[in-house]
């Protein structure tokens, strides 16, 4: 079987020129630049992180309990998340890829053993299963869309998890509350009262079954959706499209601070 996310997203910001570590490469249609271009795979590593997103380097809804990621400012928290990618590679490895064209990054996917993501247990359809690895999110750039990196991006996922022993992925789908003209987008009124506490950068729980994933613990807005990886590496042909467009609909909002500004 096959996965690949696409995001709609906002500009990535570099913070400085990091060190990339060996990556595999390929070739493809360039966007908008030429007839070929380069892409790579990166794992995610105290060198790279600075190559995600501000808004998602300083966001620890997953990485810290939910009490404790809220109030914190964006220094701090990227410090936060900082500290914990560090304990996770030293514990368990890379808990991520970046995506690259030409050296740039377009895109991410970020991961990790369930022991690992306390903010996970704000959700009613939890815990994950302790056989999985939990996908918190991933996007691919606008400026990037179309190529087909959510399909290399997924599929290196894959076969990076498959690899190291584990046996499936899960992640929290978001089934209710959306926009009625932009799926997979939270409406303002909906992100108000108890679900404060959920993380925002969700994927659209239709597009998640549309590619593979079953529902293990069904909820009216938050299930809990899971790929095992035993199936095989890659993902359906007849899924690519839908693929592509689950990366287009999932929003990475501002960090939370002492009194939340919903977005």
């Amino acid at each position: 079987m096959k996965v690949a996310l696409r995001d709609h997203g906002e500009d990535l910001k570099m913070a400085g020129k990091a060190t990339r570590p060996q990556a595999t490469q390929q070739k493809g249609p360039r966007h908008a630049m030429g007839p070929q271009t380069s892409r790579a795979l990166v794992p995610l590593s105290m060198s790279s992180i600075g190559e995600i997103p501000e808004q998602c380097r300083s966001c620890v809804n997953w990485e810290l309990p939910s009490s404790a990621a809220i109030g914190l400012d964006a220094d701090h928290a990227g410090f936060e998340k900082e500290v914990w990618l560090s304990g996770v590679m030293l514990t368990w490895g890379s808990a991520g890829q970046i995506v690259t064209v030409d050296d740039q990054p377009a895109g991410f996917a970020l991961y990790a053993p369930p022991t690992a993501v306390p903010g996970a247990a704000a959700f009613p359809t939890a815990p994950v299963s302790p056989d999985a690895v939990l996908l918190t999110t991933a996007r691919i750039l606008p400026e990037f869309q179309g190529q087909g990196l959510a399909r290399f991006l997924m599929n290196g996922v894959v076969k990076t998890l498959t690899s190291r022993g584990v046996r499936a992925i899960e992640l929290f789908g978001l089934e209710d509350g959306v926009d009625s003209d932009v799926p997979g987008r939270m409406t303002r009124a909906k992100q108000r009262g108890p679900d404060e506490e959920i993380p925002r950068c969700l994927l659209p729980a239709g597009f998640a079954r549309a590619v593979g994933f079953a529902d293990i613990a069904p909820h009216r807005r938050y299930p809990r959706l899971r790929f095992e990886l035993a199936a095989g590496i890659g993902w359906k042909a007849e899924v690519e499209s839908a693929l592509e467009k689950l990366f287009t609909v999932i929003t990475i909002p501002a960090p939370k601070v002492a009194q939340p500004a919903l977005v």
